[in-house]
C-alpha cells in the first residue's frame, strides 16, 4: 500500500507539472466510460487507487492481477480520460507504516 501511495504521490506531482501538456495532447484520450471499459475488457484491469491532482483532475491506477499489467489515467473535469503511463509487473503492496520515532 505504501508503494502504491508513493507511486500515486509521485504521479500527482509530475502531473502538476505536465497538466497543460496533457490537456493539449488528446491522442490518448477518450470519454472515461470508454477508457474504463477498454481497460477492463481488453486488459482485465480494475481500479486500484485514485487521487485528486491539479485543476481537479482525477488520477487513477488500474491493474490486473492475472496479467500484471497496469495503467495510470487522468480524468479532466470535462469527463475526458487520458492515458498517462502503463506497464507490467504490477504488485499490490500492504506495507505497514513505520514505527513512530524511526524518522522514516
Amino acid at each position: 500500500m505504501r508503494h502504491a501511495k508513493t507511486v500515486l504521490t509521485a504521479t500527482l506531482s509530475l502531473l502538476g507539472l505536465a497538466a497543460p501538456a496533457i490537456a493539449l495532447d488528446t491522442r490518448n484520450c477518450a470519454p472515461r466510460d470508454t477508457v474504463v471499459d477498454r481497460l477492463a475488457n481488453t486488459y482485465g484491469e480494475t481500479r486500484r487507487s485514485m487521487g485528486l491532482g491539479a485543476n481537479n483532475a482525477v488520477v487513477e491506477v488500474f491493474a490486473s492481477n492475472d496479467s500484471g499489467s497496469w495503467t495510470i489515467t487522468v480524468t479532466l473535469p470535462n469527463g475526458i480520460t487520458c492515458l498517462v503511463a502503463s506497464g507490467q509487473a504490477f504488485e499490490a503492496l500492504a506495507d505497514a507504516p513505520p514505527a513512530k520515532g524511526n524518522g522514516a
